[in-house]
């Protein structure tokens, strides 16, 4: 049975993990570029329906994507490695200060621009809910012993897009304060934290594997 340190551990893991996948301050100058000809009220409609759609889809893979992947007979540990990899990839491109191609390509964001609303398709998915963190999510609960171990994850999650939301609402502020050079430098240092995690990932995915 896990105890309160094994709790709280999980949890301060998993809010590094998930926020710094999702990564709603790097989405800012995107978000902007793609609404930067929309009204406040529609900014404001599409920043919350995409942080619902994508906090709904992690939760969703969080709490059934292990099943998923039982069905298909691919384990737990085989997912850990693979997740990994894509974590350090995405943590790569941070420290790149650049956006990962896992979460979206130059052609997709341009698509993106001249759509009249985004918020599903590509700012709900891929940009904060993309493979990656589909992929973490479901690595962070298979870290568990039991039900009560996926709460950290799933409260995780839910503090992670509440303040995805208000960072994509206030995004001409953010850009304003932070300017191109801040969201880079909090890119680098996430990216730097985001590696570590990812290199963790892999490390106990192949000693399960090995085992």
């Amino acid at each position: 049975m896990s105890t309160f340190a094994d709790q709280l551990s999980l949890f301060l893991v998993s809010l590094s993990a998930v926020f710094f996948v999702v990564d709603p301050i790097g989405v800012v100058p995107l978000f902007l570029a793609m609404t930067h000809k929309d009204p406040p009220e529609k900014v404001r409609s599409m920043a919350l329906r995409a942080c619902l759609v994508g906090c709904g889809l992690l939760c969703f893979f969080a709490l059934f994507g292990g099943i998923v992947f039982k069905l298909m007979g691919v384990t737990l540990s085989a997912f850990r490695v693979a997740g990994g990899i894509l974590l350090l990839i995405t943590a790569l491109d941070m420290l790149r200060a650049r956006t990962s191609e896992t979460r979206t390509s130059p052609g997709e964001a341009e698509e993106g621009a001249t759509k009249d609303d985004i918020a599903i398709v590509p700012l709900a998915v891929p940009l904060l809910a993309g493979p990656g963190a589909i992929a973490t999510v479901m690595v962070l609960m298979s870290k568990g012993d039991g039900v009560l171990s996926g709460v950290p994850v799933v409260i995780s999650i839910l503090i992670t897009f509440i303040v995805s939301y208000f960072l994509l609402r206030a995004a001409v502020l953010v850009q304003r304060v932070l300017r191109q050079s801040g969201v880079a430098i909090l890119q680098r240092v996430m990216g730097l934290i985001l590696a570590a995690i990812a290199v963790q990932f892999i490390a106990e995915g192949t000693r399960a594997l090995m085992r």
